[in-house]
């Protein structure tokens, strides 16, 4: 039998986080982070790279981009891609979620 241990962080959902803490968390290099902020993928608060906080819903984002750069070995250009066409589809199908909602049944 394998045990395998796991950690878990339990962030609020309005909490901010730096960009190193944001680092750490997804286990990407901070220039894939520049990256996916310069591709507009991220969009943090403050002014240069060392004041940026960002939301901890970016999270999801970041977590997205490290699973499809290890499975698919993306390059940064075309990983931000990948994670804005992924980001699209899923605002596209909540907004058909609701719309279905409203239909009459």
């Amino acid at each position: 039998m394998r045990i395998e241990l796991t950690e878990a962080v339990w962030l609020e959902e309005r909490a901010e986080l730096s960009l190193d803490e944001l680092t750490e968390l997804s286990g990407l290099p901070a220039e894939v982070l520049r990256e996916l902020v310069d591709c507009g993928v991220l969009v943090p608060a403050g002014g240069s790279a060392t004041q940026w906080r960002l939301t901890s819903a970016s999270i999801t984002a970041v977590q997205t981009a490290g699973r499809l750069r290890s499975d698919f070995e993306l390059d940064d250009s075309a990983l931000a891609l990948v994670v804005r066409l992924l980001d699209r589809i899923q605002q596209l199908e909540a907004q058909l979620q609701h719309l279905r909602a409203q239909l009459p049944r």
